[in-house]
């Protein structure tokens, strides 16, 4: 219970904005404590992808390392959706009430955080949707722009070991990516015929996936396994890339499981943090400087159980975005192999500025979704793929099997009045904070853009050669939320914002976010780690000169 300080910062959350903030403010010569309330993963021994059993294994699940949420009720349902309605063709419709189904936001607690689990795309935002507000009149801009975050884009880049395209298009860049681009899996060539077919642009993805080696890692192997952790250290998350880095500079201390209850403040200053022990005693940790980053999800709850600290503006859990997706598979007459390769190994940008669909403001990207519908193994194909019992179903598994062909979809998610982060009422984890309490709800022009992104997705699998579709999934009716965005936003108005343009606290001094919820927008269907990296390394640049 001291007031006196061990560390320069102590950073809570140790995903992709802790932990290149931790390492940001340790190459800088500050002493950091990094927190996470989930714990170690361990590559070699906690990712067993050469088990019989992988497939039904998943992404392991640790004690602590999944935080509960609950969720208000969801979005009635108005009118037929024939294309945007979830469901298989094994496994019938996943919607039979007219409510959409608020499922689970998917993350992980740990030292990495969710990029444990993630796919490894490495994308940039669109300069152009970081200007929503000025330019389309919705959500609100970026205080920075582009050519400001483009040298930290790089060194997040360059530390990760990003393999990429020479170029995609508006993203421009002052040097090349790391490394060459990954080559493209048998489906995504496949794909890419059809792309090709309707003048569609399609390209390599950039991938935080190591096509050479790089600083002392292995390079991919193609198992197609990112989702169910990397055993080989070859996928760019953050405990083996920017973790590593701030413990090399013998400057970070890391303590996993240990759970952030409640911050305490004084006057214009945050002076402690409350951190939750396994055997439910809490410890008191002052705290010089506090960085936040728990996430779209978390980092608002601990404010608002925190006396809404921060939340000066009242904007603190609102504008909260989710994923918008739509996933669709096909069976296609020649065997496609979608179980090798690199997941979302190939990408169409085509419409993904905010102005680039017609009717309808707000972007979308297109890619190879194969290696993320967890059908990597044969348990998934003969569920979903294959309706059916006895020997007849397995008759026709073993003949369709590995004639998958999928194409994924990720679009912009405007925010609304409608969606917000709270605390429930009623529920409370061990040490009695407050779950938070997600709201999602779709607006008219949210659905306009899945709409599209059905529309254009059936065109290209049609054009690819695809013959029957049997599956699809997506969030017009069924709440799985990935990426999130947008609880604390930045913004130079202290008025409609709760963080500065560096991630700074308005009011409080020495309080700062970075993570993803200090996005005014969401980008129009990129990946947000590069991103949440980018930004945290600002962060810790100007805690440093500060």
């Amino acid at each position: 219970m001291s007031d006196e300080a061990k560390w320069d910062v102590v950073v809570v959350g140790a995903g992709a904005g802790g932990a290149a903030a931790a390492y940001g403010l340790c190459r800088r010569g500050l002493s950091v404590l990094l927190l996470d309330a989930g714990p170690h993963f361990d590559p070699a021994t906690d990712y067993p992808l050469t088990e019989s059993d992988w497939e039904t294994r998943g992404f392991p699940e640790k004690a602590g390392s999944k935080g509960k949420v609950t969720f208000a009720p969801g979005q009635k349902l108005t009118g037929q959706e024939p294309l945007l309605a979830s469901g298989s063709r094994g496994l019938g419709p996943l919607v039979t009430n007219g409510v959409r189904f608020m499922d689970r936001y998917e993350h992980v607690r740990g030292i990495g955080g969710s990029t444990l689990h993630f796919t490894g795309e490495a994308h940039r935002l669109h300069p152009a949707a970081m200007k929503m507000k000025s330019r389309f009149g919705v959500a609100a801009d970026w205080p920075v722009e582009y050519a400001e975050l483009e040298r930290y884009y790089s060194e997040a880049e360059q530390l990760i070991g990003v393999a990429g395209p020479d170029s995609q298009g508006a993203r421009w860049r002052s040097q090349k990516f790391p490394l060459p681009q990954h080559p493209l899996s048998y489906a995504a060539q496949t794909l890419g015929k059809g792309a090709k077919a309707l003048g569609l642009d399609w390209q390599a993805n950039s991938r935080a996936a190591l096509s050479q080696p790089w600083n002392g890692r292995p390079p991919c192997n193609y198992c197609g396994a990112c989702n169910n952790g990397c055993p080989r250290a070859d996928k760019g998350s953050a405990d083996v890339t920017f973790i590593q880095a701030a413990l090399a500079t013998g400057r970070c201390t890391i303590r996993s499981d240990s759970p952030a209850i409640r911050i305490e403040a004084n006057r214009d200053r945050v002076i402690a943090v409350l951190v939750g022990r396994a055997d439910g005693s809490i410890e008191r940790i002052a705290c010089p400087n506090l960085v936040l980053a728990c996430g779209a999800v978390e980092t608002p709850r601990l404010l608002l159980a925190s006396d809404g600290l921060g939340n000066e503006s009242g904007q603190v859990g609102q504008n909260f975005m989710d994923t918008l997706f739509i996933t669709v598979g096909a069976l296609h007459p020649e065997p496609q192999h979608g179980r090798r390769g690199l997941p979302n190994d190939a990408i169409c940008w085509d419409f993904n500025a905010p102005d680039a669909i017609p009717g309808v403001i707000g972007g979308c990207r297109f890619y190879n979704g194969a290696g993320e519908n967890e059908l990597g193994g044969l348990a998934a194909f003969a569920l979903r793929a294959i309706p059916g019992w006895g020997r007849a179903h397995a008759q026709s598994v073993r003949r369709q099997w590995g004639h998958a062909l999928h194409i994924g979809a990720i679009g912009e998610k405007l925010p609304n009045r409608d969606s917000r982060i709270d605390l429930d009422p009623k529920e409370r984890d061990r040490f009695g904070m407050p779950l938070a309490r997600i709201a999602s709800s779709l607006a008219e022009a949210d659905i306009a853009r899945l709409r599209f992104m059905a529309k254009k997705s059936h065109e290209v699998l049609a054009a690819s050669g695809a013959e029957r579709i049997y599956e699809t999934y997506s969030s017009w009716d069924w709440f799985s939320a990935t990426h999130v965005f947008g609880t604390c936003r930045m913004g130079s108005d202290p008025a409609s914002s709760v963080v500065d343009p560096f991630g700074r606290s308005h009011r409080w001094r020495n309080l700062w976010i970075a993570d993803a919820s200090v996005f005014p927008s969401s980008g129009g269907g990129e990946a947000p780690a590069l991103t949440i990296h980018a930004l945290a390394l600002r962060t810790a640049e100007r805690i440093q000169k500060q």
